[in-house]
């Protein structure tokens, strides 16, 4: 995070939009201050990426990066509440850009249309305080991993499917587990939402969660994610928290 500047002042109109964060001690002017500097890479505008975004720009995160190559389609709009059915073949980082301008001017975003591989990712990942990862498929997860452990940069991962879901915190210290510790670096035979189905709600729950931990992070207040993966079961309404440790042997993040 940037040393606090006279640039870092909030206008009058800020200090009123964000008055229930100033309220709060965690928070304070500070903390608002530290969200208005930072930059975040959304990658993913679908059901986890809608919440996300909407509320990291909401909370006041001065810049966004978003990223998809996919298009709004119909059968998104059942789960992805950031498109609307105007947005019907708009690219989706493009879409979610236009609702973030009317949601709140003071944020800037950014978007990338294209397929985030190794080479822009390792073009992007730098650029930003924290990466969110909404995507739906093991393949990219793990180069978004790979990404943010070469770069140094904070993993807040999500993931949701039928009535079931998971976030966790990857990154946060040379001693936290990466995402490859957890999932080792297979064949990407998992089932995606299209094939199996996922509940609406399901997905605003996971990614108000994401975007509630990537504000903490930023922030710096609370106790997060890091070390611990979080699993909801949706259908009979309960989480499981299960203990992670860096694997000495993972092949992205091991000692050894």
């Amino acid at each position: 995070m940037n040393e606090s500047s006279a640039s870092d002042l909030l206008s009058d109109d800020e200090l009123l939009r964000y008055s229930r964060h100033i309220l709060l001690p965690e928070v304070d002017l500070a903390g608002q201050q530290a969200l208005r500097r930072a930059r975040v890479l959304v990658i993913g505008l679908g059901g986890l990426g809608s919440p996300v975004a909407l509320y990291l720009a909401a909370a006041g995160v001065g810049q966004l990066v978003l990223a998809d190559h996919d298009q709004v389609d119909l059968s998104n709009l059942q789960r992805q509440v950031i498109h609307q059915q105007a947005h019907i073949g708009l690219n989706k980082a493009q879409s979610a850009k236009l609702q973030i301008t009317q949601l709140n001017p003071h944020c800037q975003v950014a978007t990338l249309d294209a397929y985030l591989d190794d080479d822009l990712l390792a073009q992007q990942v730098p650029q930003v305080d924290l990466v969110v990862d909404c995507c739906d498929n093991f393949t990219s997860r793990q180069a978004i991993n790979r990404a943010c452990l070469h770069a140094g940069k904070p993993l807040v991962s999500g993931a949701a499917i039928g009535f079931s879901g998971q976030i966790a915190v990857f990154n946060l210290g040379p001693a936290a587990p990466c995402y490859s510790c957890l999932y080792p670096d297979l064949p990407d035979t998992a089932l995606t939402c299209s094939q199996s189905g996922v509940i609406a709600p399901l997905v605003g729950i996971i990614g108000s969660y994401q975007a509630l931990e990537a504000v903490k992070i930023l922030i710096g207040c609370g106790t997060g994610l890091t070390g611990k993966l979080q699993l909801f079961d949706g259908l009979n309404s309960q989480w499981q928290t299960i203990k992670l440790a860096k694997d000495p042997e993972c092949p992205v993040c091991g000692l050894s």
